[in-house]
């Protein structure tokens, strides 16, 4: 199950990076008729290499981060950590040495308030100059002195304080299976709470020694130099902007998807309905304000359809009571068509495809004629049903037309819907109108209307710091309040930053937003007697997941830091696991007893 998680310590390359040399040498033996043999020996050599990413990494290398880039909620007891989408990454490259076991080349520090380095780009071949200490490096096959690459400069008294040790390197870095395998780096610092944080993935590649990390001279004002390989920031605000407080504060605007009331009584039946004013200008230069209502409505909608309409004006409703008219359906109708238009392809293939159909239509078998006539192929083509099933899930549909007043979606909102079958209907009709010119046309688009799905389609739209800030947001719906009837979902998408829709076939009677099992986080807790300054507890797991002991307390680092090592030798002696070494508690282990339980919250349908 795509649910279930795995740690394992590490994943090392099949193939280490460097230089190659394959030879392969080929006998070949021949018997004359004198039975004499001969020798014939082909010999031939090649050479190659393997290499990988060292000063740089490519964006999409980060999966994601934790906490979220950007976010405002209370992380101070939470170790960040960053989830990298190629599981060797860490162990691709040494901190020190080039055995089997040595540990990885990455570390992630943490960076709280005015102790934020400024990132700068210089060359390879600057790299080590500029009054900042770091070895000068030996560049590989495929790296040019010319190269850029960002670093930052951090005081030797700052780094050396917040720098883990030898053997916690070897625990600060997993690889973990949920589906997939991804590799994940673990900081050894709790974020300050109140300021801003920022953390960076740097490059530790043989800066560590048997006296742990390489510093350079103690001088001064010393500098030292480090790459940074991805960074991101955040700041321990306030819980309320955590996940489960951003989730559960959207139940508040939980409204249906309507403006609120007018006051006026002409008004009310169109804004239960989800209508909302809109600037309509007419054929003749006038201007005046219609309704208009997208695809989303408050409750059922009838899904009789007149198809074959020649112009969109034949949809145009007006309602005397209001004396205003009713313009959801003709903007439906002409948007269809725009977007065929849009793509022409498409719009090629839809006039193609209707020209043979009419042509299949209107053939006459002769009768008593010798040979047999050629079957006219009126099918429609992939890319026209593509489309359509595309429109159908109203990608493609500007926001404009989904969401017209933000009123409908104030910030930090959920608005569940249901999708008005006619909406669509008429979008389809729009779209597959190309070629329809003559009355006899739209007679024979009105007998073969394009597919509509008629059944119920439930969702929510979603307008939350949470969608930015959890990118990996899992979104689940079910027909009734338990899980045994799980509902399809046809469409999760991103409509921007802010704004997120999911569309499930039925009738939601149950919606779960929760983490995905990659963006568990790691945290500590204050120890069972009751918080104290610079002391920390961890209560852990049995074997079978259940709650088990907990830890003594512990006493952080001077700025910070979680004694790694002291930490997991104390787990272990609570689970009794002896003897404590880096072979019997690894760095899967200790993830494991470090994880908290992703969050996830449920919204209820209200009889």
């Amino acid at each position: 199950m795509a649910d279930d998680l795995t740690f394992l310590a590490y994943r090392r390359p099949s193939l280490p990076l460097g230089d190659y040399t394959i030879k392969a040498t080929q006998e070949l033996r021949s018997v004359a008729p004198a039975t004499r043999v001969e020798t014939t020996s082909f010999e031939t050599t090649r050479s190659f290499s393997v290499s990988g990413d060292r000063f740089t990494l490519p964006p999409e290398t980060v999966r994601s981060v934790f906490p979220p880039d950007g976010g405002l909620g209370e992380h101070s007891a939470v170790l960040p950590h960053v989830v990298l989408d190629r599981a060797t990454l860490p162990w691709e490259r040494s901190a020190y040495g080039a055995s089997a076991t040595a540990p990885p080349w990455l570390a992630l520090l943490v960076f709280s308030g005015d102790e934020q380095p400024p990132r700068k780009t210089v060359t390879l071949g600057t790299l080590a100059s500029g009054g900042a200490f770091i070895p000068a490096p030996t560049l590989e096959r495929g790296q040019n002195a010319t190269d850029p690459v960002n670093v930052i400069d951090v005081p030797r008294s700052l780094l050396v304080s917040i720098m883990p040790s030898l053997d916690d390197l070897g625990r600060l870095a997993h690889v973990r299976r949920a589906g997939e395998e991804s590799a994940v780096v673990i900081a050894n610092r709790l974020p300050a709470p109140g300021v801003s944080s920022t953390v960076h993935l740097v490059s530790i590649e043989g800066r560590y020694g048997d006296s742990g990390f390489g510093a350079g001279p103690d001088t001064p004002g010393a500098l030292v130099r480090l790459v940074t390989l991805a960074s991101w920031r955040f700041a321990c605000v306030s819980k309320e902007l955590t996940f489960p407080y951003l989730v559960r504060a959207l139940a508040h605007g939980g409204r249906p998807f309507r403006l609120p009331d007018s006051g006026v009584p002409e008004a009310e039946p169109f804004l239960r309905q989800g209508y909302v004013p809109v600037a309509h200008t007419l054929r003749q230069g006038g201007r005046t304000a219609s309704w208009y209502r997208g695809p989303f409505v408050t409750g059922d909608s009838s899904a009789d359809t007149r198809f074959g309409v020649r112009t969109p004006d034949e949809l145009l409703r007006y309602h005397p009571s209001a004396g205003m008219l009713d313009i959801g359906y003709a903007a439906a109708w002409q948007l269809g068509r725009l977007l065929t238009l849009q793509h022409t392809t498409v719009a090629r293939s839809v006039y193609t495809w209707k020209r043979r159909r009419a042509m299949a239509d209107g053939r006459d078998e002769p009768s008593g004629h010798p040979l047999e006539i050629a079957d006219i192929d009126d099918t429609m083509p992939d890319d026209v049903k593509s489309f359509l099933d595309d429109l159908a899930r109203l990608r493609g549909v500007p926001y404009r037309y989904l969401v017209p007043d933000e009123r409908l979606l104030p910030v930090e909102t959920i608005r569940f819907l249901q999708l008005d079958p006619r909406w669509i209907a008429h979008l389809l009709d729009g779209a597959t109108s190309v070629g329809r010119v003559t009355r006899a046309d739209a007679d024979r688009d009105r007998l073969r209307p394009p597919p509509v799905d008629t059944s119920k389609i439930t969702g929510a739209l979603i307008r939350s710091d949470l969608v930015p800030g959890y990118p990996g947001l899992l979104i689940d719906g079910y027909a009734s309040a338990d899980e045994s009837a799980p509902l399809p979902l046809l469409r999760l998408e991103r409509l921007s930053p802010t704004v997120l829709l999911c569309l499930f076939k039925g009738v939601l009677g149950r919606l779960d937003l929760r983490q995905p099992p990659e963006e568990q986080h790691f945290g500590v807790e204050p120890p069972p007697q009751g918080p104290a300054a610079g002391r920390f507890g961890k209560t852990l797991r049995a074997a079978d997941g259940s709650p088990g002991p907990s830890v003594p307390p512990q006493t952080l680092g001077a700025s910070g830091t979680v004694p790694v090592t002291a930490l997991a030798n104390a787990m272990a002696t609570a689970l009794g696991v002896s003897p404590v070494s880096l072979s019997t508690f690894d760095s899967a282990a200790f993830a494991r007893q470090m994880i908290e339980t992703a969050e996830r919250v449920t919204f209820l349908r209200t009889p």
